[in-house]
């Protein structure tokens, strides 16, 4: 029995509301500690989940965590209709077809190394090397994009790695269908092609039917909308849309995407997508906390009778490294084939190692199809290895953003050594500048704070507003 169940005294509600809190808190106290190594959040909040978890201190109920299975399909809702944001159609006219090369080469070829390791190497099933092949293709969208604001950077490498970013979960999550489908049909021991195509069609489905559910936030989303009206409507869409998605047993990742990509393309809407990202992480980190809760250490150590007898820590080591090397080769022979920029060519494998929010997802949703011990061992390696990623992940993103010279960190350096002497006036000029600048840096609320926490607090001042207003009306 958990340290809650104890404290709660049997009460359901209460366990619920205080592991709730328990999950919310202990995932903000790790990121003060990761934020001083300069790790991204997603490790704090796995790691997080770990210690308040059955195999360290052992706080939450098991019946709770159990409950929040459909944590899995809002987070990754949320992930993939702020991805559709980046597919905008003047954009991908520009080079959306190398960018098309690009992704399924490094995408595919990561998934093939994997599978080959596994089933012909470790003998490891079938089915489990096919997911475990299948899962390999995607990338973290959120260290990427993470590493690039940071550092300001821009030009070429940046713009085909954010749409490579962006198409990469659109290839993990078809070739998770397929992995999926194969698997199941094998495992059953009658594979054929209407095993194969169902869930093929039904994504398709679901991708037309993300485009229409986009096309109707546009209609409900008049320019004229509140803000809060905007963000309430767009959150019931993306929560209607993935209970339609759970009664048919599909992911949303596709049709999330598709309708983010159409409603952006509609509207050029860039705040809703910034409120969203502000409304979002608390969901997020509920359900990597959970992962973190769900992670089996004793696991790591044993091998699976339901995938083959290597022990798993095994497995996953050798997932991570197979993995980046289908990764860096798989996006240089694709830049060599699209006759990409050299800077291009040799960087932009580097900063597609993260590997955390889809993947975390889709292991999650694969555990829940396969169940029992391979279902256990795919979310054990998955969530392994994403915090060893996470760890070198954003360094080395960083690293391939300096070296094709996206940002450079000596521009002020250099810029002050070749300062040239200056006149009185142009002294003056640059004091005035100076105390400008120091003006700026003092602390400033509207200064310190992001698009996203810009735009959400503008939808609290009119709602605000639009709230005293009536309550003057009704008072005369």
């Amino acid at each position: 029995m958990s340290i809650i169940e104890k404290l709660c005294d049997g009460s359901t509600i209460a366990q619920v509301i205080v592991t709730i809190a328990l999950m919310l808190f202990s995932g903000f106290l790790l990121t003060r500690i990761t934020k001083l190594l300069k790790l991204p959040n997603v490790t704090a909040y796995i790691i997080a989940g770990i210690i308040i978890g059955p195999y360290c201190c052992n706080l939450v109920p098991n019946n709770v965590i159990s409950g929040m299975e459909f944590l899995a399909d809002i987070a990754l809702a949320f992930i993939a209709f702020s991805t559709g944001e980046f597919f905008k159609f003047d954009v991908l006219k520009k080079n959306g077809l190398k960018v098309i090369i690009i992704t399924i080469f490094e995408a595919l070829l990561a998934t093939i190394l994997v599978f080959i390791v596994c089933y012909v190497v470790l003998h490891l099933s079938l089915a489990f090397s096919i997911i475990l092949g299948a899962l390999a293709s995607a990338t973290a969208p959120a260290s990427t994009m993470m590493t690039i604001r940071q550092t300001k950077a821009k030009g070429d490498f940046v713009d085909t790695l954010l749409q490579v970013v962006a198409l990469d979960d659109v290839v993990g999550l078809i070739a998770y269908s397929i992995a999926i489908s194969i698997a199941l049909a094998s495992s059953t021991g009658s594979l054929n092609v209407i095993d194969i195509a169902k869930p093929i069609l039904l994504n398709v489905g679901v991708l037309v039917l993300g485009g229409l559910f986009g096309f109707l936030m546009k209609i409900l989303i008049p320019q004229k909308r509140s803000k809060d009206n905007k963000l309430i409507i767009s959150i019931s869409l993306i929560f209607a849309f993935c209970g339609i998605c759970a009664i048919f047993d599909v992911s949303p990742l596709l049709g999330c995407m598709s309708m983010g990509t159409i409603y952006i393309n509609l509207t050029k809407d860039e705040k809703l997508f910034k409120q969203l990202n502000y409304f979002s992480p608390p969901i997020l980190l509920l359900f990597f906390v959970r992962s973190g809760v769900n992670f089996k250490l004793d696991a790591l150590f044993n091998g699976s009778e339901a995938i083959g007898t290597t022990p798993l820590i095994v497995v996953g080591v050798i997932y991570f490294f197979v993995r980046i090397v289908g990764k860096y080769f798989g996006a240089y022979l694709g830049c060599l084939i699209t006759k990409k920029d050299k800077k291009v060519r040799n960087y932009l494998g580097m900063a597609l190692i993260p590997q955390a929010g889809v993947a975390i997802g889709l292991a999650s949703l694969g555990a829940r199809t396969l169940g029992g011990e391979a279902g256990m061992a795919l979310e054990t390696i998955i969530l392994a290895s994403s915090v060893l990623y996470e760890l070198i992940g954003p360094v080395l993103a960083k690293l391939s953003l300096y070296l094709s010279k996206s940002y450079d960190k000596n521009n002020i350096t250099e810029e002050v050594i070749a300062e040239p002497i200056k006149t009185e006036q142009e002294k003056l000029d640059e004091l005035i500048n100076r105390i400008q600048e120091i003006q700026k840096s003092l602390p400033n609320h509207n200064n310190d704070m992001s698009d996203e926490e810009k735009a959400f607090l503008e939808a609290a001042e009119e709602y605000s507003i639009n709230n005293d207003s009536y309550l003057i009306k009704n008072r005369r």
